[in-house]
């Protein structure tokens, strides 16, 4: 069945934001291959804006259009409204000379259209600024009166040296098709087949701290050209062949009522209250288990683990495990009272609270929520436990409908 869209959809308005933000990107890790440190916003002085020693050095429009492949006639309101804000901001003192100044837009700039003019494949600035002053003059544009005056308002020289600044990059991939060229930017920073993760976490971490960004342009905050460097070199040593990546919001992820409800009547949990364990202990072992679920099943889906790695590192779980659980029961007895039954148990899960045990193949791996979290998942399937008689007790369980498996 067809769904109608609305008119008053802001579709192509969220795109347009989303475009900025990918386009942002993708112009810092082009800029991180020059030694020049620099720092680049989003909706400051201009769509993005790129900042050297405190002064602007290159601001970017971006034009992104969804369902039509818009032209730019010499009438075109992208190029005029673009106009508008530089040929402005140079009035108020705020762009310098000689800053560059980059329209980029998914339209297609049409032969000999003053567009054309100002594109890097048939450049030719005085023809541009004769087609541009004989639009503003001759047109009836309502839309671009304010800009037409703004052009206008300055002198022949003035206009021709700004216009020199100007470069129209036309037909330029939609918001979609920028995959390939952020992938052309992380070639060389992970194997090919581990670009799209690379990807996926390098933009995670981006649009959080675009956002940021967004938040505080009251306070002047910008990001600056290391942070982005240093989060590529971060990624660089999470895909490394020993590593995997831990990802941020996992390591961050706070417990809420409702996650903490799905799980009450999970056998790991059920194992825990049978070691008579403090609810602190199983809020802990509930979010354990679902990072490490969550981030497990990452792994998996981006295709990052080795055949039967998973496998083998549970199994060396379990050999750990062995080694505790055994020894506590030897020096338990079989004639312990329940009591002592649980003390022994609360050991046997204080050990599986604090050991890093890690993947195998990958000795980088040291975060402990993997391997708390995995215990707790070999734990809701009976494979270990902490109280000395926990299958007898709680091997019913597993005939149970199931439950919130995350």
């Amino acid at each position: 069945m067809m769904t109608k869209v609305s008119s008053f959809s802001a579709a192509d308005a969220a795109l347009g934001y989303l475009y900025q933000i990918r386009v942002a990107l993708l112009w810092s890790l082009r800029r991180l291959k020059s030694s020049q440190s620099f720092l680049v916003s989003i909706e400051t002085l201009d769509d993005v804006t790129f900042e050297v020693s405190g002064q602007p050095d290159e601001l970017l429009q971006t034009k992104h259009h969804k369902n039509r492949e818009a032209k730019l006639t010499d009438a075109s309101p992208d190029l005029w409204k673009t106009l508008r804000v530089w040929f402005e901001g140079y009035a108020n003192g705020v762009i310098p000379p000689g800053t560059s100044l980059h329209l980029l837009t998914t339209g297609k700039a049409g032969e000999g259209m003053a567009a054309a003019y100002l594109s890097t494949r048939s450049r030719d600035v005085g023809a541009a600024l004769n087609a541009l002053e004989t639009t503003a003059r001759s047109s009836t544009s309502g839309d671009n009166a304010a800009a037409y005056k703004a052009f206008l308002g300055t002198t022949t020289s003035t206009r021709r040296m700004l216009l020199d600044s100007v470069y129209v990059l036309d037909a330029a991939p939609s918001v979609i098709n920028l995959d390939g060229e952020l992938r052309a930017e992380v070639y060389w920073a992970a194997e090919p087949r581990y670009h799209e993760a690379f990807i996926q976490r390098l933009e995670g971490w981006w649009l959080r701290r675009a956002l940021k960004q967004l938040v505080g342009i009251d306070t002047g905050d910008r990001i600056l050209s290391d942070e982005i460097e240093a989060q590529m070199s971060d990624l660089r040593e999470q895909f490394k062949a020993d590593s995997l990546p831990i990802d941020e919001d996992l390591l961050t992820f706070s417990l809420d009522e409702a996650m903490y409800d799905a799980h009450a009547d999970s056998i790991f949990v059920r194992q825990i209250e049978l070691a008579k364990a403090g609810e602190k202990r199983i809020v802990a072992a509930v979010r354990d288990y679902y990072r490490a679920f969550e981030q497990r099943s990452r792994w998996l889906r981006d295709d990052l683990l080795l055949i039967g790695e998973i496998e083998k590192y549970e199994k060396r779980l379990v050999e750990e495990w062995e080694l505790v659980f055994d020894g506590i029961k030897d020096e338990l007895g079989a004639d312990a009272a329940d009591s002592a039954r649980e003390k022994a148990a609360r050991e046997v899960l204080t050990w599986a609270e604090r050991a890093t045990i890690r993947v195998a193949a990958r000795p980088s791996v040291i975060e402990p929520f993997i391997t708390r979290g995995s215990l707790h998942m070999l734990a809701d399937k009976l494979r270990v436990g902490w109280h000395p008689g926990f299958k007898k007790r709680l091997e019913h369980l597993l005939t149970q409908p199931t439950r919130a498996a995350s």
